[in-house]
């Protein structure tokens, strides 16, 4: 209970400082718990910044710090590593009254989470599919890259962030698929073309490339999405029938 209490404290500048606090001269330690609680709350807000820009970018650098004052108090750190802080963040949006009237911020924030996720995925060697006959790689099942990271989002999410990171134009307010993959050292959002979605959904449930294909529906660019796997090397495994 006492620590469960100290670490509310912490987080709610409208707590009280925790009976029991004193300072190395037996004073009460209110003045020093409450540069701590400041810069804890800081330093938190500034993970979130870092992780999640295009976020800060669309509401504003005060409403941001607000709204994760608001997220931190209601989710405190769960790891020691504080680089990984914020994965909850998407969901926290979906039911935040104060941004109701902007439903495209989860899926923006879900596609900083999946670059953020991309960059710390592990290694991998790409798979060699060359020797593989294109008439048998249909019955191989592709397993794509620890890095890879799919998001089909009923708003478009890639052109949101591009617009507000980069100045670029308008979105055209429909749905996009994304497919975020880590050629080298910093993961990219690809956008897919139709179908590539589904597709690419069903090659990550387990299915066939044949299969897959046929997943993505008729106008499906299945030569384009195999194409961006092969280029950005995000294919780490590949096994077919005997």
């Amino acid at each position: 209970m006492m620590q469960a209490g100290f670490v509310a404290a912490l987080l709610d500048p409208d707590l009280p400082v925790p009976a029991g606090l004193v300072a190395p001269d037996g004073a009460p330690a209110g003045r020093r718990f409450d540069v701590y609680r400041n810069t804890v709350a800081g330093g938190l807000t500034r993970v979130l910044e870092a992780g999640f820009p295009a976020l800060r970018r669309l509401v504003g650098a005060d409403f941001f710090a607000a709204m994760a004052g608001v997220f931190l108090r209601a989710h405190p750190p769960r790891s020691r590593i504080l680089m990984l802080y914020g994965a909850d963040f998407p969901g926290f949006l979906q039911h935040f009254p104060p941004v109701a009237h902007l439903p495209y911020l989860p899926d923006v924030a879900r596609l900083e989470q999946a670059l953020r996720d991309s960059y710390h995925a592990a290694d991998h060697r790409p798979a060699d599919l060359g020797a593989i006959p294109p008439e048998a790689l249909l019955g191989c099942r592709l397993r794509l890259a620890p890095s890879a990271r799919l998001l089909r989002s009923a708003w478009p999410v890639r052109s949101i962030r591009a617009a507000a990171l980069q100045g670029g134009p308008s979105p055209a307010w429909r749905a996009e698929d994304v497919l975020v993959l880590r050629a080298g050292f910093d993961p990219e959002p690809h956008l897919l073309p139709p179908g590539g979605g589904a597709m690419l959904a069903a090659l990550i449930g387990g299915a066939t490339l044949g299969a897959a294909m046929d997943a993505g529906g008729e106008g499906c660019d299945a030569a384009a999405v195999l194409g961006l796997l092969l280029a950005q090397g995000a294919v780490a495994g590949v096994e077919c029938a005997e």
